[in-house]
């Protein structure tokens, strides 16, 4: 039975590589400074739509740790963010105006561009709200980070999403473009996870936090999924199978030590619950771009209509990456 599990993970690796290709013709190349790429850049790739508002700080914060290009699809952006990142001197650009859930909720369109520009260079996968925090991001850049986990025979980097939260409701302090959003969102859950492993993938599953504390508080089994393997060294023949959480060929998804151990891993800080979340909730929510016919979205719009305040007396305010390590969120592993 191993053997053909193996064997059927295999098809499906190389159908989703040949489907990246198919999808991707629905890309159209709006600036390509791809020829820029130096050996050894860490890369990052997005795929984004009406963000324009979270670029500005976001991209500061990734070129500070030593993001050297980003690869990014505008997925049909009205609110001038393909302009904007035009005139950006590290981004390619592509545009397109195909359906997101259509790309597999864009992991198409990253997949491609992951095996065209990725083969050899450590890539970061993020989502327009998500900021790596990894052991030492304070004194250490993610060219260090990378090549330590080189050295270390290691390819893939698992880390945590943690959603972020201010105190009160969410829109009493509106967010700014080139603000540093955790300066709002402040807040997060110390507990409250369950961790499972998937048999198939052998990547763990992990929920909790405000999302299911709150939005899912009558189904937790239905909150959005937490961990995330976003940094990996891209080989041409790796695709990711379900968004970030899980990759083909499954050995990437063991970021963690089943033997008693630990492995280095990070956090996403999850900058999700700003001013701007009720109208991208409303905005997502009617155009049914999302998992499961954007179960998520509903979720987050019924219980919006309470303008609800996330902060509980047990939360807990962010300091740094030695806090969340302290916590059991993420490990330096032997990283010294």
């Amino acid at each position: 039975m191993k053997a053909i599990e193996r064997y059927r993970l295999r098809l499906q690796r190389k159908r989703f590589l040949v489907r990246s290709w198919r999808k991707s013709r629905a890309l159209e190349l709006a600036v390509d400074r791809t020829s820029g790429i130096r050996r050894g850049d860490v890369l990052c790739f997005l795929t984004l739509r009406n963000e324009q508002v979270r670029l500005p700080y976001l991209l500061s914060y990734y070129r500070d740790r030593g993001v050297g290009h980003f690869l990014i699809v505008d997925n049909n952006s009205t609110d001038g963010l393909r302009e904007y990142l035009i005139e950006q001197p590290d981004c390619s650009v592509w545009t397109t105006n195909a359906g997101y859930k259509a790309a597999r909720f864009g992991m198409d369109w990253m997949n491609f561009l992951l095996g065209r520009y990725g083969h050899g260079h450590w890539c970061l996968t993020i989502d327009a709200d998500e900021f790596l925090v990894y052991p030492f991001c304070d004194t250490r850049s993610l060219p260090a980070l990378t090549y330590w986990l080189q050295a270390s025979a290691i390819r893939s980097f698992g880390a945590m999403l943690v959603d972020m939260y201010p105190k009160g409701p969410m829109d009493a302090q509106t967010y700014r473009a080139g603000q540093d959003p955790f300066e709002i969102a402040s807040w997060f859950d110390p507990g409250n996870y369950t961790i499972n492993r998937n048999r198939l993938y052998y990547n763990l599953w992990i929920q909790g936090g405000p999302r299911a504390r709150v939005f899912f508080r009558d189904a937790p089994a239905k909150a959005p999924a937490l961990n995330k393997i976003p940094l990996v060294h891209w080989d041409r023949r790796y695709v990711y199978a379900s968004s970030t959480h899980a990759l083909l060929p499954r050995g990437l998804n063991l970021v963690y030590d089943e033997w008693g151990g630990e492995k280095a891993s990070g956090c996403l800080l999850h900058a999700k619950f700003l001013s701007t979340f009720a109208g991208k909730a409303e905005e997502e929510l009617q155009r049914r771009q999302h998992y499961a016919g954007s179960r998520e979205y509903r979720a987050y719009h019924d219980r919006l209509r309470d303008n609800p305040d996330l902060w509980t007396r047990w939360s807990e305010r962010y300091i740094n990456w030695r806090q969340l390590e302290t916590l059991g969120l993420m490990s330096k592993g032997n990283w010294a």
